[in-house]
């Protein structure tokens, strides 16, 4: 007894040194997320008088199914940090989408988002020392009771490092799977039920820990969605299944009171029955996790009740057994109080439970030991056993390496995968580059082309008036010659007009400035089209005529296209679209490029090759269909097409990354691309892009 009093004591003090801090937040209120707040410009345009007032510093919304938008400010700037951390200290939380002040993402963390290449996301803390203002929005979605723990950590004190945290729960992992082994050689030895009932107890234990860690969801889940919203359900319902019926048979309830005995029955079944409506949904919605909650709470005392009772009946390994479920509680209630924000979240609070867990595991250990060495009393030949028991540890833990080492190489196929398909980002992000060079040098060659065409252009007109001057000077000088000049100086001049010949001379003049004016029209229509195609000077998103950016495409093709080749424009009423137009020009060039080469490559099999392109809106989106009467492509093929480095063309001719950027840009202007093919029936690609991107409507 007097260790535990000096246990409670310890307790009281570590309770009253956890100083409950403030909040680094004003919470400014949350709403659900409903069909009216479904997106983030949804919650800005709500006024903050709209939204439900928190007047708390601790956020807790209840159980709910539903996602809430929650709005909040910083009592601190951000900026006056060394490295700013926005820290959701609840793991539970399984979506937590943060915004900046204007509406920008900022990350995705939680259960859900949980990445297995970044394992750092699992710890629900986000840098913010970027972010200018000091309001963020929240998109926050659980089960159970919603509990939102917000603070503002600094990089250097944002609590254990990676490593740190690796060692910490290698230690823990480290004694269960020593009390793991350890009592299944027993049980091997022993042949008695209750070493069996002991592994599984510290098996699910360890889950539950490698779980609340993101260990277990990292490395044996990682892609499944159902896993990794009801895992640490699942495991605490098996926890305290096997717990409870653990702690009935080693305490010999069932000999010392079949009623107890039957309560503890009760209880199993209802657990199961929790567990079963996790499993299979039984419509009863938030009431399993307010049952278990429910249950949580019972059962420890039930447990600690059941020990008190088989020590006083004189059993001594119960003494081991109450003092174990005892730490267990005092960890679980501080890891709760923490929860409901009364304590505050740090080291102690954070990691208390997973050391009680651990004293738990050790002293349940202790107990059976004290088992042991009663049985080693009335049979000590079973030490012969133990010995064989420890030589088959030894071949065990060589298969653990094994399977440790075979662990560690699929990791590195793994590393070496996401190398290649880092890789193949970086290939596209170059090919980008250069495009966006190349839009550069094209708007520098039409800018230095646009100064000397204007003298050209701008010269015609009045040479065309001189020559017609000086052609009204000619008449007048034949007109004068018949009646002016001798017989004499007629015949010379006529002489003259013949050997210059002048008439011929006057009708190549008229034709070489038609053919000047003509030439310097059609340059100055390239070098408008070269300019509208660059667009190097819009970086932002504008209102954009998309006729605009077609013509100017073909233009710059034109030189490449067949004559054979017929361009259809079927253009009807387009709205101004918002759009890098730029980018949107890249697409056109992209497709238009390909459908021509599909048609040249195939001129012969095609008896009127020709490229109809269309467009159309359709409420508050725009359609673009560019369309192709070559041979199509087949299903296979039509599948791939948009993958990085994947082309049908001839080595030298394609990349197989035009498509893939393309595919990137209209995904990135919230638009789609679809394609229509069939085998000797010709190529349509869709394009349909939002009228609107960053700006209202109205606005």
């Amino acid at each position: 007894m007097k260790f535990k009093n000096l246990f409670f004591l310890a307790l009281i003090l570590s309770l009253f040194s956890c100083v409950k801090e403030e909040s680094d937040f004003e919470f400014i209120g949350w709403l659900p997320s409903t069909e009216a707040t479904k997106s983030i410009n949804d919650l800005l345009n709500i006024p903050e008088g709209e939204l439900n007032r928190v007047e708390e510093d601790f956020l807790s919304l209840g159980y709910s199914n539903s996602a809430f938008w929650i709005k909040l400010r910083a009592k601190v700037d951000v900026s006056e940090f060394d490295g700013a951390y926005l820290s959701f200290a609840n793991p539970m939380l399984n979506e937590i989408d943060v915004y900046n002040e204007q509406g920008q993402l900022i990350q995705k963390v939680g259960r859900l988002n949980f990445r297995q290449s970044d394992y750092n996301t699992f710890f629900n803390q986000i840098n913010v020392s970027d972010q200018s203002g000091r309001t963020f929005y929240v998109r926050v979605k659980s089960f159970g009771n919603n509990n939102i723990p917000i603070k503002i950590v600094e990089k250097s004190n944002s609590g254990l490092s990676l490593d740190e945290r690796n060692v910490l729960f290698g230690l823990y992992f480290g004694i269960v799977i020593a009390m793991f082994f350890y009592n299944l050689f027993l049980w091997v030895s022993t042949k008695d039920s209750i070493y069996g009932l002991y592994i599984s107890y510290i098996f699910f234990v360890g889950m539950t820990q490698g779980i609340l860690g993101g260990y277990v969801d990292s490395y044996l889940w990682p892609e499944n969605t159902f896993l990794r919203q009801y895992s640490f359900y699942l495991s605490t319902v098996l926890v305290n299944i096997v717990g409870i019926y653990y702690s009935l048979k080693f305490l010999n309830i069932k000999s010392f009171n079949r009623k107890i005995f039957k309560l503890g029955q009760v209880i199993i079944a209802i657990y199961f029955l929790i567990l079963f409506a996790f499993l299979v949904d039984l419509g009863i919605g938030q009431f399993k996790f307010r049952l278990l909650q429910i249950f949580l709470g019972i059962v420890p005392i039930f447990l600690i009740s059941i020990s008190i009772y088989s020590l006083r009946k004189g059993y001594r390994p119960a003494k081991f057994f109450l003092i174990s479920w005892f730490l267990l509680i005092c960890s679980m209630v501080i890891f709760l109080l923490s929860d409901l924000n009364i304590l505050p979240h740090n080291f102690i609070t954070n990691y208390i439970f997973t050391f009680g867990s651990a004293f738990e595991a050790l002293l349940l250990s202790f107990a059976l030991a004290d088992k042991i060495n009663i049985l080693k009393k009335e049979k000590e030949a079973e030490q012969m056993e133990r010995l064989r028991v420890l030589k088959e540890n030894e071949s065990l833990i060589k298969e653990q390496n094994n399977l440790l080492e075979e662990k560690v190489r699929l990791r590195t196929d793994e590393l070496e995968q996401a190398l290649r398909n880092l890789q193949n980002t970086q290939s596209q992000l170059v090919s980008q580059e250069k495009m966006a060079s190349l839009g550069q040098l094209t708007a520098g060659i039409a800018h230095e082309i646009n100064n000397p065409i204007n003298f050209v252009s701008s010269n015609i007109t009045p040479l065309k008036r001189d020559v017609a001057d000086i052609m009204e000077v000619i008449e007048f000088y034949r007109e004068t010659a018949n009646t002016e000049f001798t017989p004499d100086s007629i015949k010379k001049a006529k002489q003259l007009e013949e050997d210059l010949e002048l008439d011929y001379v006057l009708e190549e003049v008229d034709q070489l400035l038609k053919g000047m004016e003509e030439g310097a029209k059609r340059t100055v229509e390239i070098v408008k089209g070269l300019r509208l195609f660059s667009r190097v000077d819009e970086q932002d998103i504008k209102k954009v005529d998309l006729h605009d950016g077609i013509n100017s495409t073909l233009i710059l093709l034109n030189s490449s296209i067949p004559g054979k080749i017929r361009i259809v424009r079927e253009f009807g009423e387009l709205p101004m679209v918002e759009c890098l137009a730029g980018k949107i020009n890249q697409v056109f060039m992209n497709i238009i490029n390909n459908a021509v080469h599909a048609l040249s490559d195939h001129m012969d099999e095609v008896n009127d090759p020709k490229i109809e392109i269309r467009t159309k809106s359709l409420g508050e989106t725009v359609v673009v269909e560019i369309d192709d009467n070559g041979p199509g492509m087949p299903e296979h093929v039509r599948q791939r097409i948009f993958e990085p480095f994947f082309t049908t063309k001839s080595v030298g001719r394609g990349t197989g990354l035009g498509l893939s950027i393309v595919y990137s840009i209209i995904e990135n202007h919230k638009g789609t691309l679809e394609v229509e093919t069939e085998v000797g029936k010709g190529t349509t690609f869709i394009i349909t892009l939002p009228i609107y991107q960053s700006t209202s409507k109205y606005e």
